[in-house]
Formats: structure tokens, C-alpha cells, sequence
């Protein structure tokens, strides 16, 4: 299956087929531009990850009309609707956001919803760049390392996290070298864990903060016990 350039915002969405998901995926390692559309198209694809079925539409779920949309548009060679981060994607996202149960909420900014799935954008960015290691912290076990991306906007960074036993909530954070601490992003650890026998698959996530790289002097991987997992200085 031949990767397309075209398929970036079916890609963040989670809306390609297997074999064009691990095509694209294989195709982002070599394609700078790529990465970069990608970058700013995470934040309004995050947005729509586990939508809830719209109240006007029975049991039609807002990813899977825009399956359909994807579908007809590569079958008709057209797919700017999905691909253009100003207008069809976010535009979409404010269509789906707009039938969310109330009590959901979108933070703004050039923020990255964390990619959880192994297989997703966190992945991608993580295995193109130069990983970090990380000096593991309070908690036996967690290895981990992240990439670093300057942007106009502030940082991108991709994390990824071993020996993680859950439950637990973590948290991301950059910190400045004034001691300034900015979160990047946070998420659930479920039961099963992550990186660890029985769950072997470890966690990415990724996120963005609006500090610029030469102002972050190190991150932290903190947890809701108040340990801190892992330490990168960058």
C-alpha cells in the first residue's frame, strides 16, 4: 500500500484502514512535512477522539460519519476537506464538538491531545526524532525518554514510558530554568499497565507547551501520588 501525503488528516483523525495506517506511519519517519502538518493537525483530531453518538442521529457515531466523508473523498480523489488544517478539519471539529453532551470541554490553544494508542501520532513523532533518556525517579521500574521539537508556537515533545503499573494518573511537565512549571499533558494509567510482563506495549503521549526549548530546563513525569517517575533534562 503506497503512502500518501494527502492521507495526514485521516491519519490523526484514526481513520485510515490498517494497511494505509502502518503505511503512513512507516512514511512519516522520512517526510518532514509531514511531521510537521501532522504537529498542527493533532490538536483539533484530539478533540474528536471518543466522541459520544450526536443526539440528533441514533446510533451513528461522529468519527464514523467522517469515515464515510474519508471514504467517498479518496474514492472521488478528493480529500482537502480532511487534509487542510485551516478549515475542514477544525470546521469538523466544531461540527462533532457541537453535539457533545454538556460538561465537555476543548482547551484551546496549540496544545496536542496525549496519543495513547501505540500505534498513533505520539509513536510516529517519537521513533522520527532523537530520544532523550529519561533518569528514572522515586518509582522502581520506569524507564522512558522524550523528543523535543521547537515550533513557532513553543514546544512539542514526545514521550514514552516503560514499567508503568496502574491505576495512576501521571502528569507531563516542563520546567523552566527559573523553576517555572508548565503542564504539557496528562492521562490515566489503566490497571494493566504498560511496558510490563503481561502488558509489554509501552506509552506514548505526546503534547505541546507554549514555552520555547531554550527557555524548558528539564521535564518531569509526575505521578498523582506526588512520586515523580522520570526526569529528562534537556
Amino acid at each position: 500500500m503506497t503512502a500518501e501525503h494527502t492521507d495526514v488528516g485521516a491519519y490523526a483523525l484514526g481513520l485510515l484502514e490498517e494497511p494505509d495506517r502502518l503505511a503512513f506511519a512507516a512514511h512519516l519517519t522520512g517526510c518532514a512535512a509531514c511531521r510537521a502538518e501532522l504537529a498542527e493537525l493533532s490538536g483539533p483530531a484530539g478533540a474528536l477522539a471518543g466522541v459520544p453518538p450526536l443526539e440528533d442521529d441514533g446510533d451513528d457515531h461522529a468519527p464514523e460519519r467522517l469515515l464515510r466523508l474519508v471514504r467517498r473523498d479518496r474514492a472521488a480523489g478528493r480529500r482537502a476537506g480532511l487534509t487542510r488544517y485551516a478549515g475542514g478539519l477544525a470546521a469538523a471539529a466544531a461540527l462533532v464538538l457541537g453535539g457533545v453532551a454538556a460538561g465537555a470541554t476543548v482547551a484551546g490553544g496549540p496544545s496536542f491531545g496525549p496519543g495513547h494508542s501505540p500505534h498513533g501520532p505520539a509513536e510516529a513523532y517519537y521513533k522520527a526524532g532523537v530520544p532523550i533518556p529519561g533518569r528514572p525517579g522515586g518509582v522502581p521500574g520506569v524507564s522512558g525518554g522524550l523528543v523535543l521539537e521547537g515550533k513557532d508556537w513553543g514546544t512539542h515533545v514526545a514521550l514514552e514510558l516503560r514499567g508503568l503499573k496502574g491505576p495512576l494518573e501521571c502528569t507531563l511537565v516542563a520546567v523552566t530554568g527559573k523553576g517555572e512549571r508548565r503542564v504539557v499533558t496528562g492521562w490515566a494509567v489503566p490497571e494493566k499497565g504498560y511496558g510490563i510482563p503481561g502488558s509489554p506495549e509501552p506509552l506514548y503521549v505526546h503534547g505541546g507547551s507554549a514555552v520555547p526549548p531554550d527557555r524548558i530546563d528539564r521535564f518531569e513525569v509526575t505521578a498523582s501520588t506526588g512520586a515523580t517517575l522520570l526526569t529528562v533534562n534537556v
